[in-house]
């Protein structure tokens, strides 16, 4: 008798995870139902104001801090999270729908102390006594970010974009390009006419 796909997979699982998947299930089920799953451990902060689209899934260690009564957390569609996610908000962090995140991102619309333009902080100042420096973090529609990906205050990602592993993004991203680096920058472009990513043009010349 041929196996169902939902027996196989709870086979592939073993006793212990199958456990474990139907656990975190009845979490998801009646912490948040309109979340498709959430793994625990699950940690929540919360503030203000979150709003969670449908088939929103995480992996364990998934991290949301939303910090002030004022700030708004607002995931789209079928978000996926994978392990270790950690989401800091002071003011507001976006992220559209169908997004994708992998292990160990790291997003915040916060930080501690200014160090650009005026009224810049002091090193001999400590960080826990520095003010907040804030700025609304927008990620949009259709965006991977890779392993160990931060995203720090004021940055907008537009849609379809991909960062990379270990990238730090300290200033906005166009839509439909691939970014990487510390701090990332883009290093290819969608082109829709000949259907395939290109280097990015530099004074006229790829």
């Amino acid at each position: 008798m041929r196996e169902t796909a939902m027996v196989q997979k709870i086979r592939a699982l073993g006793v212990l995870g199958a456990s474990r998947l139907a656990l975190d299930l009845l979490f998801t089920w009646f912490t948040m139902p309109s979340a498709r799953l959430l793994r625990r451990p699950f940690y929540v902060r919360n503030h203000g104001k979150i709003v969670l689209g449908k088939g929103f899934t995480t992996g364990p260690g998934f991290i949301l801090d939303v910090l002030s009564p004022h700030a708004r957390l607002v995931i789209g569609n079928n978000v996926k999270f994978n392990h270790r996610t950690h989401i800091g908000v002071m003011n507001l962090v976006e992220l559209g729908d169908n997004c994708l995140l992998a292990s160990n991102v790291y997003i915040s619309d916060h930080g501690h102390g200014n160090y650009r333009g005026a009224n810049q902080d002091s090193p001999s100042v400590p960080p826990n006594n520095r003010p907040l420096a804030v700025a609304p973090v927008k990620i949009g529609r259709d965006v991977w970010l890779g392993e160990n990906v931060c995203v720090l205050p004021g940055v907008n990602i537009g849609d379809g974009s991909i960062v990379g592993a270990n990238s730090v993004v300290t200033t906005s991203l166009p839509a439909n390009c691939i970014a990487a680096g510390a701090p990332a920058r883009v290093v290819k472009e969608w082109n829709s006419a000949q259907q395939c990513w290109v280097k990015p043009l530099k004074n006229g010349m790829p």
